[in-house]
């Protein structure tokens, strides 16, 4: 089994186990199996009679060599799904009122970064697809293709924080005109010649293709959904820990725990309950980044931020 694993390296492994305060008879939900760096690890701490339910929106981790491996363990169930449908997978496993600890790992695998064919790369060109989850949605080329260029900017402006979003928007619209968007070096190579400036270290199609990729797969509104069903499903002591890669997964997450603590005012709230709110979470201890050491062994860990709650009665 170690085989399988060899390749992988799951960000923050340590802290997000220490996070999830897991007892040996747990009942833990990994919402996001990539290639089962994080499951592997949970299931170790798991006695005979703890349990893992993981699940992912893309088929290819389902159906991964990792997977594979961990489903001989008969404490290990993997379904494919989002986060939006965290309720309906732990409910279908009969585990409504057993969920002691849920981790969700934002963002993509080093695998669906690497793989050309999935189009989330701007380095490597392959087809401009760059869904999560093949089997259904429009690709990013149909998308880029029919999009008014006004919802062109405002995607890129506000999924990538992109300033030239606009800029961007035209030259997209400009090529589409004469060429098909077929291809990720298409598309690279059309930002490249629309942005004026160059951030250091940073190449230019980075903010957008970051935003293309959550516009498509709807990843914050997903996370929203999935965030607003854990708490619903964790056990009083039961805890949340969330690994988030960009500034706008992990403001949501950090105001989702915020006003989940506070509990009150309602209307106020991103996610509005009927009154009164109780405080369904509490913090514990500071948001945590990545040792130097763990972002020299693995650089594609420098942005992340891990996040931890724990619910309450």
């Amino acid at each position: 089994m170690n085989g399988a694993f060899s390749t992988h390296r799951p960000v923050l492994l340590q802290e997000a186990l220490e996070g999830l305060a897991v007892a040996p008879e747990g009942y833990i939900v990994d919402c996001t199996f990539g290639r089962g760096g994080h499951a592997k690890a949970i299931l170790d701490q798991l006695s005979d009679r703890g349990r893992l339910l993981a699940f992912d929106k893309d088929l290819d981790a389902i159906t991964s060599q990792e997977a594979a491996a961990l489903l001989r363990d008969s404490r290990f169930a993997l379904r494919h799904g989002s986060f939006a449908q965290l309720k309906e997978i732990v409910e279908a496993q009969g585990w409504a009122d057993r969920v002691s600890g849920v981790l969700m790992d934002l963002g993509v695998s080093s695998p669906q970064l690497d793989e050309a064919e999935r189009g989330f790369s701007f380095i490597r060109s392959g087809p401009l697809d760059m869904r999560l989850d093949t089997s259904r949605g429009p690709t990013a080329a149909e998308w880029l293709t029919t999009a008014p260029e006004s919802e062109l900017a405002q995607v890129l402006r506000m999924f990538g924080e992109e300033r030239f979003a606009r800029r961007i928007a035209r030259a997209i619209v400009v090529e589409r005109s004469r060429r098909p968007l077929l291809t990720t070096g298409d598309l690279a190579r059309i930002i490249e010649e629309a942005v004026p400036t160059r951030e250091k270290g940073k190449h230019p199609a980075t903010r957008s293709f970051l935003a293309i990729r959550i516009f498509i797969n709807r990843e914050l509104d997903e996370l929203e959904q999935g965030l607003r069903q854990s708490v619903d499903l964790l056990r009083p002591g039961g805890r949340l820990v969330v690994i988030s890669f960009h500034s706008l997964e992990d403001r949501i997450v950090k105001r989702f725990m915020r006003n989940e603590e506070r509990g009150s005012e309602p209307a106020a709230a991103r996610w509005p309950r009927p009154s009164p709110c109780p405080a369904r979470l509490r913090r514990i201890g500071r948001a945590i980044m990545p040792s130097p050491q763990e972002i020299a062994a693995n650089p594609r860990a420098r942005s992340a931020v891990l996040r931890v709650a724990e619910r309450i009665a």
